[in-house]
């Protein structure tokens, strides 16, 4: 289900999954109105993340998600694994540096 991007861990010596890392994930389907972004919320607060869930005009969430690289891709397998609130159709990632612009996870 999910899909795109860049991702981390692929190349030079970086052997772990501990570096920070900024995954930011687009998530398409019924995800607007049923309590999908406060569950993020709470989802990447119990893994330690920051960042932010925020409505798009076109009916999708993007999820920004700052922190080790594990925790991060432990977010992406919830946000694709069906337990969401609506109904997640596809979820499309893209990774980067960490920008630490968050203080916490917020909803937007």
């Amino acid at each position: 289900m999910a899909s795109g991007g860049r991702e981390p861990g692929h190349g030079g010596d970086d052997h772990g999954r501990k570096r920070p890392v900024r995954l930011t994930a687009w998530v398409d389907g019924h995800v607007q109105g049923v309590g999908f972004r406060a569950w993020v919320r709470m989802k990447a607060t119990e893994l330690g993340l920051s960042g932010s869930a925020t409505n798009l005009e076109d009916g999708r969430v993007e999820v920004v998600a700052e922190g080790e690289e594990s925790d991060c891709r432990r977010l992406l397998a919830v946000l694709a694994s069906g337990s969401a609130p609506g109904r997640v159709t596809r979820v499309t990632q893209r990774w980067s540096e960490v920008r630490d612009g968050f203080p916490g996870f917020v909803e937007r």
